[in-house]
């Protein structure tokens, strides 16, 4: 037994001793005591011899501690010392229905009457008169609270020229007072998925997947050749799609474009991927690369009637006998009008009777015009790039109009043809090397449906439609 186990006895020992000693226990209970101390005193004993079995480690073999320092040395140009922050304060609130701009500008601390007179009366600073709730406001203060500058962040995400950007009124002090002018950003762009069920109908799966209802529209849009969303759908029909998301400084500025989407209806697939030839316009086509539309719309109008057709009739303002070379549909004033295919603006301006006018040059021998617009969309100018279905301009009565209305012509080799009679071309087929190109833009969408088709069959059921966020 070792010196550490020799120790340990001699004090229980010395315990035993000591609790014998002063103790004088009752006739009748003494033999009970001694016994239990007996007891006691044993198992002891015994915690100590086992104590002394137990192999204690050899501390020789511990590997001896090694401390390693090293100093380095700064010169003069390495070590700089902190000096107080010049940066501005920048506070931040978000317009509330039925917000006026005193109370917002009560919200950013901002108690200046000059800056409520410049931002109410000063023309640059117009945009600022519509406070539409939900947008921020942000201001930046100097340490003394006197203002550096006040943004009013109006349009998170615009479309402009292909690109989805946010405009903001940016409001500077100056020597003079206050200088307001409109700053235009460029916008993050993000990839997000998502996978769903048909439970009740399409919106009621994509909401609950929390999908922009701009994307559920655009899903119903691209297969809506192929299916019928009203009468079509059926519980336990699934969808898989991939879309944009645009930020700025962090913060959502609106849904971009489907970019894949992968539909089962009634046990059937369809496909759709957005694919651009020439990086300027684009359509959607299924994975093997055939066309989901025709090349041209029938209409250029969502909601409008006939109000005059194609051929001879008896001139409105004329009143003289003449070929009408065109449709005329009747629509209020203001009511957008889209391209009816894709191709290249050949003239946008005011032209005679057509007044406000745009005619889009397409593939091959084909043209279209339309005439009588009261305004011409922002960015269609001779030689833009356009989409079928994107926007070029609003119904109006300009020209040679006796009320608001479309005019729209349909031309094969400059000559108008009746469009409401005449065969459309079918979809532009890809070239051999766009086929190329498309198989390898389409290859990573077909692999991210496909990973979304394997996680969603491992969903439970109370999980079955989730997006990526």
């Amino acid at each position: 037994m070792n010196r550490g186990l020799h120790d340990l006895a001699s004090s229980i020992k010395r315990k035993v001793a000591a609790v014998f000693a002063p103790v004088e226990p009752k006739p009748h209970r003494a033999g009970l005591f001694r016994r239990t101390l007996l007891v006691t005193a044993i198992g002891l004993f015994a915690g100590a011899a086992a104590l002394g079995m137990v192999q204690q480690p050899d501390r020789s073999e511990i590997p001896p501690t090694r401390v390693i320092q090293s100093i380095l040395p700064l010169t003069t140009e390495q070590v700089e010392v902190s000096t107080p922050s010049a940066a501005p304060y920048i506070s931040e609130t978000r317009i509330r229905a039925g917000d006026t701009l005193a109370a917002v500008l009560q919200r950013l601390d901002l108690d200046s009457p000059d800056l409520q007179t410049f931002l109410t009366h000063d023309a640059s600073a117009r945009s600022i008169y519509k406070l539409y709730p939900g947008r921020s406001v942000q201001a930046a203060t100097d340490a003394e609270g006197n203002l550096i500058w006040l943004r009013y962040i109006h349009t998170p995400g615009n479309e402009a020229d292909g690109q989805v950007v946010t405009r903001m009124l940016h409001v500077a002090r100056t020597d003079n007072g206050y200088k307001a002018e409109e700053i235009t950003e460029s916008t993050d762009r993000q990839t997000r998925v998502a996978v769903g069920t048909i439970r009740s109908s399409l919106f009621g799966a994509t909401d609950a997947a929390g999908i922009p209802d701009s994307v559920t529209m655009q899903m119903a849009d691209i297969l809506s050749a192929k299916i019928d969303f009203l009468r079509d759908l059926r519980q336990g029909d699934q969808f898989r799609v991939v879309y944009e998301v645009r930020s700025h400084d962090g913060r959502y500025a609106g849904a971009g474009r489907v970019l894949a989407l992968e539909f089962i209806n009634g046990g059937k697939t369809y496909s759709a991927v957005w694919f651009s030839p020439d990086n300027k316009t684009g359509s959607y086509y299924d994975f093997d690369g055939t066309s989901l539309r025709g090349a041209f719309l029938r209409t250029a109008l969502k909601f409008s009637r006939i109000s005059s057709t194609f051929g001879m009739r008896m001139h409105p303002i004329h009143k003289t006998w003449t070929g009408h070379k065109g449709v005329d549909y009747a629509a209020p004033s203001g009511t957008p009008i889209h391209a009816t295919a894709d191709g290249t603006v050949e003239f946008a301006g005011w032209q005679n009777g057509y007044g406000n006018v745009v005619i889009v040059k397409h593939h091959g021998k084909y043209s279209t015009l339309y005439a009588h617009q009261s305004r011409i969309a922002e960015g269609i100018t001779k030689g833009s790039k356009i989409s079928q279905g994107q926007l070029i301009g609003y119904v109006g009565a300009t020209g040679w109009a006796t009320g608001p209305h479309l005019h729209y012509e349909f031309r094969v080799d400059n000559q108008p043809i009746d469009p409401l009679s005449v065969d459309l071309p079918v979809a532009r087929t890809l070239e051999p090397a766009e086929i190329r190109a498309f198989n390898q833009a389409v290859a990573p969408y077909k692999q991210q449906i496909q990973l979304l088709t394997e996680f969603q069959q491992t969903l439970p059921d109370a999980l079955t439609n989730v997006a990526s966020r």
